[in-house]
């Protein structure tokens, strides 16, 4: 029979990914014990199964690429990638799926471990089932955060389920590069996974509902979907898939709306993700989750989970962050979170925050409400932050954008034949950027700069100042704000 043991922490983080080890870290920083609970690697799903790896997996091919565009290194490159190399380069980035290094951090910096399933059974209180076959009872003096990420979205398509396919977590941790890959899904985990894969030696198929990347403006989609056909993927967009067959010669069938069909050895499910809250136990302190397993109670700008989930002397005590909060599932936005969220509690328990914090301060989530950063690593890479155009007006805003395509000295100087495209969103009653979205090879360095504009709500008058260095792709800036008249 299992031993149970009783403990007490300060607080109890849920998840031991980035966003879990931040919250963790700041509330040790500020004086108060902590534990987190993990089931699987510490460290999560980005270090290794998400953004490091699929980066691992990208970075060889956008290096190569650019070689083969200037003259001088496309003589003095290859024309394919060395596969094996990619996958072993990739095997080191995630320091071979082993968490060592993370564990040790953890316990340099303070915080305790324990290796299990959790589940809420009370206010402050979790049950874990540990994975060395122990029960533990914890109780949180003053808070219990769930880290918990989030899980893949699995369409419900006929015969899907009996066929062995892969998602992000089987892409990103492949062992070979499959003969014909048919990738379910045109957002960003789907454009990126395709491109690396078609660059690895894959014949890759993109099968989506829409356009690609409908959530950034068209623009982005179209250069991204050049991209990816010249690196020969085949794209089938507004297009359903109907139903999936196995043969059985172990290669694939997705049958599609338009009469088609595209015949694969391996599938890759990339249909978004929605936050991991199963069998976490909200329900034993009034919480509901909604159809797509976001928390139905709102979260104030600390993640504080507000409604009546306390024990009867106070509610301050459940908090969510990164994608368990449903907010923005993006590993650097969880951080920022995990940070907030952190301080937010010392500050509780040592009695210097009451109530919701005043917007900007250092300890409210504000920038999760006006400047979100966003990149996809494709080729061409798609940055973005703050508000479309579209959001901006419906959001009550007077905005106007201005757009151009990027063609400036430092854009030649990275290809000869360099396609981008940049637009600023501008909320003309108060002259400051609210967004903006650049678009080609090496815009990803771009977008803090955007990023800063728009927390630091400087005006595009005082922007004109901001003279970029010559010749770098950050002339752009210059081009944009000439467009609107300064």
């Amino acid at each position: 029979m299992a031993a149970e043991s009783s403990r007490e922490f300060d607080v109890i983080v849920i998840g031991a990914g980035a966003v879990g080890e931040n919250v963790a870290d700041r509330v040790v920083r500020g004086g108060l014990t902590a534990v987190v609970i993990e089931s699987e690697l510490v460290g999560g799903e980005c270090s290794y199964w998400a953004c490091i790896p699929s980066k691992a997996l990208l970075r060889p091919g956008t290096a190569l690429h650019a070689a083969q565009s200037f003259p001088g290194s496309a003589e003095a490159v290859t024309l394919t990638l060395d596969a094996d190399a990619v996958l072993k380069n990739r095997n080191w980035f995630v320091n071979r799926w082993q968490d060592d290094s993370q564990v040790e951090w953890l316990n340099k910096a303070g915080i305790d471990l324990i290796r299990g399933r959790a589940r809420i059974t009370g206010p402050r209180e979790v049950q874990v089932e540990g994975n060395d076959g122990n029960s533990y009872a914890l109780k949180a003096r003053h808070a219990v955060v769930i880290a918990t990420g989030s899980t893949p979205n699995i369409p419900p398509v006929p015969g899907l389920a009996e066929v062995p396919y892969w998602t992000t977590r089987g892409a990103t941790s492949a062992k070979k590069v499959p003969r014909r890959l048919a990738v379910l899904g045109g957002g960003v985990a789907g454009v990126e996974l395709a491109q690396a894969f078609a660059r690895l030696g894959s014949s890759v198929t993109l099968i989506a509902r829409g356009n690609l990347l409908s959530t950034y403006p068209p623009e982005a989609g179209r250069l991204v979907a050049g991209g990816l056909r010249a690196d020969g993927v085949e794209l089938r967009l507004k297009t359903q898939l109907e139903k999936v067959v196995k043969n059985d010669d172990g290669t694939v069938i997705l049958s599609l709306s338009d009469g088609s069909a595209v015949v694969a050895t391996q599938v890759l499910v990339t249909s978004g993700r929605h936050p991991a809250l199963t069998n976490m136990g909200l329900e034993s302190v009034g919480i509901d989750t909604d159809s797509n397993g976001r928390i139905m109670l709102s979260t104030d700008s600390t993640g504080l989970v507000e409604g009546d989930v306390s024990d009867g002397t106070s509610g301050l005590w459940l908090y969510a962050a990164g994608d368990a909060a449903g907010n923005a599932l993006l590993t650097h936005q969880g951080k920022y979170e995990a940070r907030i969220t952190g301080d937010a509690i010392v500050a509780r328990a040592h009695g210097k925050l009451r109530g919701n914090p005043r917007p900007w301060s250092p300890l409210a989530r504000t920038a999760d409400e006006h400047a979100i950063p966003s990149v996809v690593f494709t080729d061409p890479e798609v940055a973005s932050v703050g508000k479309s155009i579209e959001q901006a007006r419906t959001a009550g805003i007077v905005a106007n954008s201005v757009e151009l395509p990027i063609n400036v000295s430092g854009s030649q100087l990275l290809s000869l034949d360099y396609k981008g495209w940049a637009q600023l969103v501008i909320d003309e009653d108060r002259r400051v950027l609210v967004g903006a979205t650049f678009v080609g090879p090496g815009v990803a360095e771009l977008v803090h700069a955007a990023t800063i504009a728009i927390v630091g709500e400087v005006t595009v008058d005082r922007l004109w100042h901001a003279v970029p260095s010559f010749p770098t792709l950050s002339e752009v800036w210059l081009r944009l704000l000439e467009k609107y008249n300064l």
